[in-house]
């Protein structure tokens, strides 16, 4: 994959978005403060430039592994031990989907329709969020996903002797970990709250308390007139 800066694009704007307060609402279903996140996007942009050799086949960039941590990260805080379960399976059904994009990619790729640089995030973003539906599922699916492509990879030079190398996390499948958990997680967000609208409201059963908490609106308290100290309502002077 060739290295493209639309994933260090993509996370400058979202910064912006969490600044202005403009992402709240996402970050609290993802168990994620404004400020925890600001701090995340910062440690994978100035990772993204850090590049550790480990070997001549292998090269690790610090970024693309920082942004695996966030991924492990949210799963961690996952609501249900379901919800664990099946965005593991969502990874590898994200992987295996990957992997039958790059065959069908085949040997010229550059012969398709679109930049072939674009898809390996597109089936990724979409498979993660189908397979994971939920918001943490679905980051977890898609980032989880193109990590596994580069390990498998990687397994495949290896025993098959073929002379080549593998960046984890790094060049183009930097930008493909980014583009990737960004377009699921839009996904599961868009689709998730017109569902959830159309439905009039978050799905409770079966859900901690807690997390229903977080997924619903705060509701603002009515307005009340002043009580004067006799516990009668006060009355403007006229």
């Amino acid at each position: 994959m060739a290295n493209f800066p639309l994933g260090l694009i993509a996370l400058v704007v979202i910064s912006i978005l969490i600044y202005f307060g403009i992402a709240h609402r996402a970050l609290d279903r993802l168990r994620l403060t404004d400020r925890a996140a600001l701090f995340w996007i910062a440690a994978i942009i100035v990772g993204s430039f850090i590049d550790v050799p480990l070997g001549s086949r292998i090269t690790i960039n610090l970024g693309g592994i920082i942004a695996v941590g966030l991924a492990i990260y949210i799963w961690v805080g996952a609501g249900t031990a379901m919800e664990k379960i099946r965005s593991i399976i969502a990874a590898g059904v994200t992987a295996l989907a990957l992997f039958l994009a790059g065959r069908f990619l085949g040997a010229e790729p550059e012969q398709i329709f679109i930049d072939p640089i674009y898809i390996y995030p597109l089936v990724a973003g979409i498979v993660g969020y189908l397979a994971g539906r939920s918001r943490r599922g679905a980051f977890f699916a898609a980032v989880m996903g193109v990590l596994a492509l580069d390990i498998g990879q990687l397994y495949y030079l290896i025993t098959t002797g073929v002379r080549g190398s593998v960046a984890i996390g790094g060049a183009g499948a930097f930008d493909s970990l980014v583009l990737a958990g960004i377009l699921a997680l839009l996904l599961a967000e868009v689709i998730g709250e017109t569902l959830e609208r159309v439905q009039g409201g978050p799905q409770t059963e079966g859900r901690p308390e807690e997390l229903i908490r977080n997924l619903r609106e705060p509701v603002p308290e009515p307005a009340r007139k002043p009580v004067s100290d006799d516990g009668e309502r006060g009355e403007e002077d006229e």
